[in-house]
């Protein structure tokens, strides 16, 4: 699978409440009180997709097996998380190693639920996490750039290279602008990639709300709104109450549930609908009597790469991908009409893969 989501934000926001009704477990404890959490809990959700279901009646698939994003819930940061605090080191180490940030932002008033700041106000939460994670990362460019300078006078291209990118975006941080605004040259990009900047992490903004704002949002959520829109980002509005009641009941009760409050969908829809587009990512689809599977690609995958997300095998030794269109695959009532129709297609090395196509891969190691 490959892909995951870091879920932060401080203490009490509800992001363990959140992390338990998205993975649809109680992995993560949810309690009144800070650092609840410290290992970080990992969970795997299931993407729903309509199309695959529509696959799977078409080709009598006996199994269904959707697409996959991963949710770590880390425990809540502090002011002060880059220099330790809270266990701060840690913490953002954790952040580190995902591919996207879930910032939960406590949206909601309850006097029985503690705010480590006192009151509530998500734009003073959102400026005390995004200002740790720059200056984690203005901490570790600095030591970073003296090393590669000492490379760079050896002769290591690699570490000129990534030393200048280095010190350019060190002077971003101290101008107090995120690394995510630095735009690397494209034959740059492995390096930029290398330096595992906190900052440059795509970040969704969830707006945690309580149950009676769900359908509408608050004025907490719209000053959060207008704040990704001045930034390029995006936000959301979900109530984990009500995304934790939702995981409790049975699927065919849920929408009946969502509708007599005012929602159309889960939070948990709105997450992975809003990570894959953060993530940059498609799905494709192997389709047959056996099984019908969902997998997880990202946009510019060409078809060997697309392969590979299947088996290294089926990268290594690719030969061809037959391949039918989400939609031709529908029209054509399955793989059989579409090869009558015409609509397989033979596709080589340089196919770019497309959001909702069927293949199957032909290989040879």
């Amino acid at each position: 699978m490959g892909f995951n989501c870091g879920i932060v934000g401080l203490p009490n926001v509800g992001k363990s409440t959140l992390f338990n009704a998205l993975t649809a477990t109680q992995a993560a404890e949810a309690a009144n009180y800070p650092f609840c959490t410290i290992e970080p809990n990992t969970g795997r959700v299931g993407v729903p997709d309509e199309r695959l279901d529509t696959l799977a009646a078409l080709a009598g698939s006996q199994k269904i097996i959707p697409t996959q994003l991963e949710f770590v819930d880390i425990a809540g940061l502090v002011r002060g998380a880059s220099k330790g605090e809270g266990l701060g080191n840690q913490f953002l180490g954790h952040i580190r190693q995902v591919d996207a940030i879930v910032h939960v932002l406590r949206c909601f008033d309850n006097d029985d639920i503690t705010h480590v700041d006192g009151k509530v106000d998500p734009l003073r939460d959102l400026t005390t996490i995004e200002t740790e994670l720059m200056l984690a990362d203005m901490e570790g460019l600095e030591k970073r750039v003296q090393s590669l300078a000492k490379r760079a006078k050896g002769g290591d291209k690699d570490a000129k290279d990534m030393g200048e990118m280095a010190a350019d975006i060190l002077k971003l941080l101290q101008d107090g602008k995120p690394a995510s605004i630095y735009k690397p040259d494209k034959n740059k990009e492995d390096l930029y990639q290398q330096l595992q900047l906190l900052s440059s992490k795509p970040i969704l903004y969830v707006c945690n709300v309580s149950e009676d704002d769900a359908a509408t949002g608050n004025a907490y959520s719209h000053t959060v709104a207008e704040y990704a829109a001045k930034n390029g980002a995006k936000s959301i509005v979900i109530s984990a109450a009500i995304e934790a009641e939702v995981a409790t009941l049975p699927k065919g009760d849920q929408l009946e549930f969502l509708q007599s409050l005012g929602l159309k969908q889960t939070g948990l829809y709105q997450i992975l609908n809003e990570g894959y587009k953060l993530l940059g990512l498609l799905t494709f689809f192997t389709i047959g009597p056996k099984e019908a599977r969902a997998w997880t690609t990202t946009r510019g995958s060409k078809a060997p790469q697309a392969a590979g997300r299947i088996h290294t095998d089926f990268e290594r030794g690719f030969i061809g991908a037959e391949t039918i269109s989400y939609q031709d695959y529908v029209d054509c009532k399955g793989e059989a009409g579409a090869k009558t129709a015409g609509k397989l297609r033979l596709e080589g090395r340089d196919y770019v893969a497309q959001d909702g196509d069927v293949f199957h891969f032909r290989f040879n190691v």
